[in-house]
């Protein structure tokens, strides 16, 4: 993929079909690494699937054999000498604490380092196709902090739908606006 942020949405994509309600994307940088966090709690993945889950002829698809999100977001992190992990507890072995955590770090000083790209249009797609899920997004940096949690806008916002045009316009300007700090 051409930007880490379509690998986000992808990885964000298996969440919502693993029916979590929260899912976490917390990105923490440093002058030479991107750490990308995805954390949900849907239902996780058995032993033996989350053994093969970086295989790209393994997948939960039933349309086509082969997957190929997570293998390349892995090839994405190992390009630049970085690595991937996926940690996953099932709900049938655990059905209280279960869910998923990907983590992927890559050094940003690699030549073959994949730019974040869009990431304020990643999230409002995410916000915007899955309103009712509790998105939590936090980027720490070396310049500055950005953050976003739906929860905290469902609380001012009530009974306003998160999915409405003007919530959603809103939530992109936000994280723009404070990216745009970084920039000045």
């Amino acid at each position: 993929m051409k930007e880490l942020s379509l690998n986000i949405l992808d990885i964000a994509q298996n969440s919502i079909k693993a029916g979590a309600d929260t899912i976490s994307v917390i990105l923490t940088e440093t002058q030479d690494t991107l750490t990308i966090c995805i954390t949900d709690n849907g239902c996780g993945m058995k032993p033996d699937f989350l053994e093969a889950v970086t295989n790209p002829f393994t997948t939960t698809r039933t349309t086509r054999k082969v997957g190929l999100g997570i293998p390349l977001f892995k090839l994405a992190a190992e390009q630049t000498d970085g690595s991937l992990t996926i940690t996953s507890k099932h709900e049938s072995d655990f059905p209280v604490d279960h869910g998923t955590v990907v983590t992927a770090v890559f050094r940003t000083q690699h030549m073959d380092f994949t730019p974040l790209g869009d990431i304020a249009s990643t999230l409002t797609i995410l916000i915007q196709g899955s309103p009712d899920i509790h998105w939590i997004y936090t980027h720490t940096t070396p310049w500055g902090d950005v953050s976003l949690d739906t929860q905290e806008l469902k609380a001012v916002l009530g009974d306003v739908p998160l999915d409405t045009f003007e919530v959603i316009a809103w939530i992109s300007e936000y994280i723009k606006e404070q990216y745009s700090v970084f920039n000045k």
